[in-house]
């Protein structure tokens, strides 16, 4: 299909029918979803994912009923850095000089770059600006899932501080943003099976300055 079908085919499910993804299609979201674009590369956050039963079950109600918290295949679990530290941009630093045979030195002023821009903004603005950071991963996870023909559910609503508590994310210096299940559609049971899509058309969408 081309990426205008693809997006096309895709929407956020209503039911799932609880058929398990095949790994190979797994492992090529989870490849996309890391080659997603973010603010200097740097990717802060991690994706948890759940595909066990019980844990479903114990997120389901915090996610307020939603079925299809039970009927995915998995979650995936946005969660971004609660703060971004001097230590977490070595890190990258150390990534980048190893992946491109590179100097830490050579990597200053990229590395000053970082560090000046979040030095001015405190924990929240930075644990805001990673929760940005979340949401072009989402939009890459969708339209990657759309592709290979994965059903997929982003979901906002959930209550995060009941699932950082039930995850231990806290502690991780993380906090959950966006969950997404992915799985099959169940065209037996779900109303927007055959629902026609709505967008905002082009004309309106887009403004020519």
């Amino acid at each position: 299909m081309s990426i205008i079908d693809s997006l096309s085919w895709r929407y956020a499910v209503k039911r799932m029918n609880g058929n398990k993804v095949s790994q190979d299609k797994l492992d090529t979201l989870l490849d996309a979803i890391t080659l997603s674009a973010s603010g200097f590369g740097l990717q802060p956050y991690q994706i948890l994912m759940v595909e066990e039963a019980d844990l479903k079950a114990k997120i389901q109600p915090i996610a307020y009923g939603q079925p299809q918290i039970v009927e995915s295949s998995h979650l995936l679990i946005f969660a971004a850095w609660n703060e971004v530290t001097e230590a977490q941009i070595d890190a990258y630093m150390n990534l980048i000089a190893e992946t491109r045979g590179m100097s830490l030195s050579d990597l200053g002023d990229f590395k000053g770059a970082i560090v000046g821009s979040m030095q001015y903004k405190s924990k929240e603005q930075q644990a805001q600006w990673a929760d940005r950071q979340v949401y072009l991963a989402m939009g890459t996870a969708l339209a990657a899932a759309g592709e290979l023909q994965i059903d997929t559910t982003p979901m906002e609503g959930f209550i995060p501080a009941k699932l950082d508590e039930l995850l231990g994310l806290e502690a991780k210096g993380l906090h959950s943003v966006l969950i997404l299940a992915i799985g099959e559609r169940d065209e037996a049971t779900d109303y927007m099976v055959n629902v026609k899509k709505v967008r905002t058309p082009k004309s309106e969408l887009f403004v020519q300055l």
